[in-house]
């Protein structure tokens, strides 16, 4: 059976490196919206392009058009194993378009967690953020500007990461994002996970929580199917 995991979480929770770690150890595939669409664009995908061409004009890719994209990959047979969803379902249309796919798929529980950390943490690390220009490298808060450790381009501070810019980036991912949490809250593999603690302490917290959301989904699974 997979183990199928959504990790929600407003900009500079960590959620990213998360799944990104958790994906690795446990030979899941992580899923970014970002990568897929990436991925389906190159592949020349029909529905990717027309996403892209309404990105280029500045528009926002609709609910129909991420489903179809998301879907596709994760029907796909080296999803079986199960992944990690970092940037999807963002929104209460494409939270039950996932719960049919899932239906699809009949591969294990579905887990989420949501990696909370309070506005003042949040803004401490996203206005202390720096970037390197030629790779894209991003380094905490702490790292002055100079030279990247993984390409030797120059560190400099994101345009959208001066603090008026990053308490309305929360503001509005707090309105998006809110009505999704809201639709998987009672569920029993629905998890919160402190993320203002060090990273270490994060992750084993967060596997701790996985294990337990997982084993609480498959009990409701197996008591649906006796019934």
């Amino acid at each position: 059976m997979g183990l199928n995991v959504i990790m929600m979480g407003p900009p500079g929770a960590g959620k990213g490196t998360q799944a990104g770690r958790f994906a690795k150890e446990r030979g899941l595939l992580k899923i970014s919206t970002g990568d897929i669409l990436r991925e389906a664009i190159k592949d020349g995908n029909r529905v990717a392009l027309e996403a892209k061409a309404r990105m280029d004009r500045g528009e926002l890719v609709d609910d129909e058009t991420m489903i179809a994209i998301v879907r596709e990959r994760l029907l796909r047979p080296d999803a079986r194993v199960g992944f990690v969803l970092d940037g999807f379902p963002r929104t209460v249309t494409q939270a039950q378009a996932l719960d049919q796919i899932m239906e699809e798929r009949a591969n294990g529980p579905l887990v989420v967690v949501d990696v909370m950390v309070p506005e003042e943490e949040l803004v401490r690390r996203l206005a202390g953020r720096m970037i390197c220009a030629a790779c894209g490298t991003n380094a905490g808060p702490g790292v002055e500007a100079g030279a990247c450790v993984k390409c030797g381009g120059a560190m400099m501070q994101r345009a959208d990461d001066n603090k008026d810019v990053v308490l309305e980036r929360l503001k509005v991912y707090q309105r998006a994002t809110w009505p999704v949490l809201e639709y998987y809250r009672k569920r029993a593999t629905f998890r919160v996970v402190n993320g203002a603690q060090e990273p270490a302490r994060v992750a084993h917290e967060l596997d701790a929580m996985i294990a337990d959301a997982a084993a609480a989904g498959a009990a409701v699974r197996a008591e649906r199917q006796a019934t």
